[in-house]
């Protein structure tokens, strides 16, 4: 289905398959995968424990090689890069949001926004400065000095978005974003990364069992067993798909 006739796909997954070896069996968490990604799209990948969702996940970022098949991001075929080119690609390409928020909590507030930056090689008193400013912008202005441990759940989730945001990548993956968060907050923290998707027209992959992700998505892919079932539109996509 063609979603935005104008573009190509800026990821693409031909044939994909992955296997784990466990004692005297073979597992297999990926059966043969086939997807194709929209720049600008979000897609919302969906499934119970044990679907699969996770594994696709490491594969679409890298985590992970397949057994057979390849990951095309941008036309690159990154689970053929080596470890420091698939390390150069994800720092200039992706962002990540964790259920579990994976800030250093040695680092300020600050200095975990600007980390993709250091890594991209910006000047510290600039990335500082450009971090401070995205922290405002996602409501923690009066938190720019704290480390992780004096913010609550929401607020760590912000500066989360915050860093995964901040070198503008190209596609941000969103790992459960919402799972440790009350319902009031998981609306604050989708409705911030939709918004932030759309202004910089970024691709943004949603990795989810929680079924209400659906609202904010474009797209749903479901997985079970290692197997898509169905890919629909949602309303939200069908919306896009006729501007």
């Amino acid at each position: 289905m063609d979603l935005y006739p104008r573009q190509q796909p800026i990821i693409q997954v031909k044939n994909l398959r992955k296997e784990y070896p466990l004692e005297d069996e073979t597992v297999v968490a990926l059966k043969r995968i086939n997807l194709s990604i929209r720049l600008g799209e979000i897609c919302c990948i969906f499934g119970t424990s044990g679907s699969g969702k996770s594994t696709l996940l490491n594969q679409l970022a890298g985590m992970e090689k397949p057994t057979r098949g390849c990951v095309y991001i941008g036309g690159v075929p990154i689970s053929r890069l080596d470890e420091d080119g698939l390390a150069l690609f994800r720092q200039r390409h992706l962002g990540f949001v964790f259920q579990a928020y994976n800030l250093l909590p040695e680092l300020t507030a600050t200095e975990n926004v600007a980390l993709p930056l250091m890594f991209r090689g910006v000047p510290k008193q600039q990335r500082e400065a450009m971090a401070r400013k995205m922290l405002c912008r996602v409501g923690l202005s009066h938190r720019l000095d704290h480390f992780p441990t004096q913010m609550s759940g929401g607020q760590q989730q912000r500066a989360g978005i915050a860093r995964a945001f901040i070198a503008r990548p190209d596609v941000v993956f969103a790992d459960e974003p919402t799972g440790n968060l009350d319902t009031a907050t998981t609306a604050e923290i989708m409705n911030m990364i939709c918004s932030f998707a759309g202004k910089f027209h970024q691709t943004i992959v949603l990795v989810t069992h929680d079924p209400e992700m659906a609202a904010y998505a474009h797209r749903i892919v479901k997985l079970i067993d290692g197997e898509i079932v169905s890919d629909e539109l949602t309303d939200k996509g069908r919306a896009a798909a006729n501007m």
